[in-house]
Parts: structure tokens; sequence; C-alpha cells
């Protein structure tokens, strides 16, 4: 029987994606003025069951789902964003939704514009009205006041701080009248710590209106602060449903992280004691991200992991350490000090970075695969260039038999060397920029969330590329992943990130607890190595 007191109830939804289960069975319940947080690992099937609420065609183009959906105790079927809208579901979207020619009340009141007469619609007919601005602006004023924004609403979106727009998202959401639900993706995840604080403010304010929200975040500290109750899934089944007061940061972490753990390389690999690369008192001030005094010796020849929840600090040490964002302290490699700030010089030491913004950082999606995986090797290194003096000429033939060469060794699956990165693969994107790196020959890898975004398939394939490339080239491999059961597979050791600073350093077979412990910054030895 479904309980009408609930705002909203999904029961027994499943997902497939091809023959890849991804949700199993969820339900989940929330009430009117209840804030109920979600929580789990990149790969949980979090975004997956947002899709589905939200009505996006990423899973009616894909079969659809099993399970029932229940709005104000009646059953719906959401197939699209603007049926959602209409049942009063509002989502802020991780990635912004913005239009930066627009000012702020153009994008909050988008699609929901006041217009007013002018000379010409009184003869002409109601299409040619007027937009009335000194309402709209009323309005959207209302809502930058209620999330605490002193910033002129008539300012265009470009050019604005990560954190104002986050807000702006949320002010026309809470603008909308007949709004019931609020969906929160990773709010907090580019705003500063005083503007989170803000925003969770805000979250108790728009509850106690009646409006429920459903938070997903990856800070737990932020969970008990504002949570009412708590559902966590892992590897798409929803593992358990807590109420706030009957749990803690500990619990909730052992619960996101805890599964079995499957070694992808041998016992008989030999890790040398020579350190590649020391790092002393990093600080970075990567949005949402920031590192604060970061101590590490990675050893010659390991497969490096760097672990922690979302937005605590782990991407920022491999952005920091390549010159990407703004950083303090001192990097050694082999002993030879490296200039922070300054990622062609990084570069030209044959470090090399894969980002975790693979498609908007790491490729050029309209450009063919091959020039993809020479384009910084000639840059930095002058590789693939026919000198004639002071003249230079791109060498095809090289670039060709460079790609040719890749595409076997990491079985890079294309139509040819000329085709558009756009049209890989996500796994194959991935390859493409594995190869770019290796196109430097480099000393030590950092690769940032390997497998963000790729299917299972694919996220083993890339996983077993980099054991191949570390035992075959013992090459150095630091590795920073949200998933840490990957980090665990492949990883000699794994530093825990917690608030900006490495809380310890674990065995991949030390207990769940002890990962728990140090994700949540409570483990008795955190900030000591336990190897």
């Amino acid at each position: 029987m479904i309980e009408q007191e609930y705002i909203l109830q999904m029961k027994n939804i499943k997902k497939k994606f091809s023959e890849n289960t991804v949700l199993k069975n969820i339900n989940i319940a929330i009430k009117p003025g209840e804030i109920h947080a979600l929580l789990g690992e990149n790969g949980a099937g979090k975004s997956t069951l947002l899709n589905i609420l939200f009505g996006m065609s990423v899973i009616h183009a894909t079969g659809g789902y099993k399970g029932k959906i229940f709005i104000d105790g009646k059953e719906r079927q959401i197939k699209s964003p603007m049926e959602a809208i209409a049942l009063g579901i509002g989502m802020v979207h991780q990635e912004f939704m913005l239009i930066p020619g627009f000012s702020i009340t153009e994008n909050i009141k988008l699609n929901r514009e006041i217009t007013k007469n002018n000379v010409i619609s009184k003869v002409l007919g109601e299409g040619l009205k007027s937009l009335d601005f000194d309402i709209m602006n009323k309005q959207a004023r209302k809502g930058l006041d209620t999330l605490g924004m002193n910033i002129e609403e008539w300012t265009k979106i470009a050019g604005l701080p990560v954190g104002y727009m986050q807000f702006v998202e949320i002010a026309r959401e809470i603008d909308k009248k007949n709004v019931k639900l609020l969906v929160f993706d990773e709010p907090t995840a580019v705003l500063s710590e005083n503007e989170a604080d803000n925003l969770l403010t805000t979250m108790k304010k728009i509850a106690d209106s009646g409006i429920a929200i459903l938070f997903v975040t990856h800070r737990l500290e932020e969970v008990i602060k504002v949570s009412d109750n708590i559902s966590i899934l892992r590897d798409g089944e929803l593992v358990g449903t807590k109420k706030k007061a009957n749990t803690n940061i500990t619990e909730l972490a052992e619960m996101m992280v805890g599964r079995k753990i499957t070694r992808l390389h041998k016992k008989e690999k030999v890790v040398k004691d020579r350190v590649i690369l020391s790092i002393k008192n990093l600080e970075v001030m990567m949005p949402g991200e920031a590192v604060i005094g970061v101590n590490l010796d990675i050893r010659e020849s390991e497969i490096f992991g760097i672990g922690g929840l979302g937005g605590q600090g782990k991407l920022g040490i491999a952005n920091g350490v390549m010159g990407l964002y703004p950083g303090k302290g001192e990097i050694y490699l082999r002993g030879k000090r490296i200039p922070l700030n300054n990622p062609r010089e990084v570069l030209k030491n044959k470090i090399s970075f894969l980002s975790e913004d693979r498609r908007g950082i790491g490729l050029l999606l309209d450009t063919s695969l091959e020039l993809n995986i020479a384009i910084t090797a000639m840059q930095i290194q002058g590789k693939f260039l026919k000198k004639f003096g002071p003249f230079s000429q791109i060498d095809n033939k090289e670039i060709r038999n460079n790609c040719l060469r890749l595409i076997k060794e990491l079985d890079i699956r294309c139509e040819s060397p000329l085709q558009i990165t756009r049209r890989l693969s996500g796994g194959n994107q991935q390859k493409a920029c594995i190869a770019r790196a290796l196109t430097l020959n480099p000393d030590l890898l950092f690769i940032s969330e390997p497998t963000r975004g790729i299917d299972v398939g694919a996220k083993k394939l890339v996983l077993e590329t980099l054991v191949k490339l570390n035992k075959e080239s013992e090459m150095t491999i630091v590795m920073t992943s949200s998933e840490l059961a990957e980090l665990r597979s492949v990883c000699d050791r794994i530093a825990i990130v917690h608030k900006g600073k490495i809380m310890g350093i674990l065995k991949p077979e030390d207990s769940d607890v002890d990962y728990a412990l140090m994700m949540s910054g409570e483990h008795p030895n955190a900030l000591r190595e336990k190897v």
C-alpha cells in the first residue's frame, strides 16, 4: 500500500544498460519537508536513479526501467524532464544548465518569463508583448536573498565564480511555484567552505517550508548536519536506510565501501625502495578539492593510490603537481626539484597526467585519434616534426606509425587512426588519453578517475592496461579514484585524503573498517602510515 503522506516513493526500481544491471530493486520514500540524503561511491547507481526520477532521455532510449514511481500517492510514468517539472520535481544538476550570455534574472525565469503589453502588442497581438523585467527582477531578487547572495540580479552569468553559478541554479528551482521535491546533485562540490555552510542553512529553510529535498553528496559531515534520513547505494543495490539519529559518519562510510576485493596483479611484483617522487607541504587552491599541507613519498615502479570521499582534496594533489591549479610547496623527482605552477616544465621532466575531465580537458574531441595521441609530445618534446633549418614540418608518417602501434598495444577499438575522437566509446577515449601520455615516454604517470563514465567491461580493460604498463614497463603510476574497490584491486599502497590532508596510507588488504575510519577522519591512527 502506498502512503499518501509521502511526496515520493520509488518502489523496486531496476535498470539495465545492455546486459549490465546498474540498479537492483531500489526502494526510497521521502515525506514533505524531509531532507533525505543519497550516498554511494561513483558507479553505485546514484546518477541513474536520479535520471529515472527526472525522466531523462538516456533512460527511455535504453529500454526504460522496471518498478514504480509514486508522487503524492499517485503512480506516475515520468518520460521527460518537462513532465517531472510539471509534477513539482526540481533538480539542481551537478553540471550547470545556465546560459552564459543571459543575466541571472533571465536564467532564473527561463521558460517562465513574465510579459506585459506594449504599443505594438496592443495592435498586432499577444505574441509581441515585452518582457516585464521589473517584476522578473523582483522575483529573482527574492530567490537570491533566500540564498544570501549579495549580487545584482541583472549580472551576466559569464564570468561569475562557479559558486555563484551553483546558487543561481538553486535560485531558479526555488522560484518555481509548484515545486514539491528538490533534488540536489553534489551541490557543494564547487563551493567554498563558507558557501557550503550557507547552502546547508538554506536547505534547512527550504525543507522547513514543506519542500522535500533529495540530497546527493559524498561529504558525510554535511549529511550528518542536515539530513533526516540517509539511504546508501553500493554496486546498484540499496544496502540500507538510516535515520540520522541512529547512525554516524564511520558507519555510513563503512556501508559505502564494504565489498569483496579482487586483486588484478600478482604477489610476486617487486616495488623498489627508491623514492621517485617526493611531495612536501603541498597546498593546492582547487575549488571543491583544496589540498592543505600534503606530504607523500612515491616509490619507484609502484602503483600508488589516492582515495577519499568527494570534495575532500584527493583530486587536488595531481592537479596541483601538474600546475593546473595554483599551488605551494616542493616537488622532487629523483631528488631534482620540479617547479610548481608550470605544466610545461613538469611534462618536460617526464611526468604525464590523465585528467579526471576526459572530455573537457583530456581530448580534442573533434580531432583525429592519431593527432590526439601525438599532439602533446609534438608540443613538449618536438616529436613528429621534420626539421629543415629554422623550419619544421609535421611528420604524418611517424604520427600514423605511432598511432598504429598504440592501437595494437592498448587494444583501442576504432575504425582507423583518422577516426574523430568524439565518436569513440568512453573506454576507448580513455585509452586514447593513456596513449597520448605514453607517447611522452614518461617515468611517472598521474591518472585521475580512470574509469569515470565508462561501462563495466571497459573499466576492467582500462585497469588491466594500467597494471600491464606498471609490470612490463616498470612505470610508476599514481592513480586517484573515487572508487575504492578499484584502488584496492590494482594499487600497492593507498593514501586516504580527508579535508585536504593525508589521513593515512593503507594496504589494499586492510579491513573495510580501517578504510571507513580513515575516509571519515575518525581512525585512531590517522596521519600515520601502516605501510
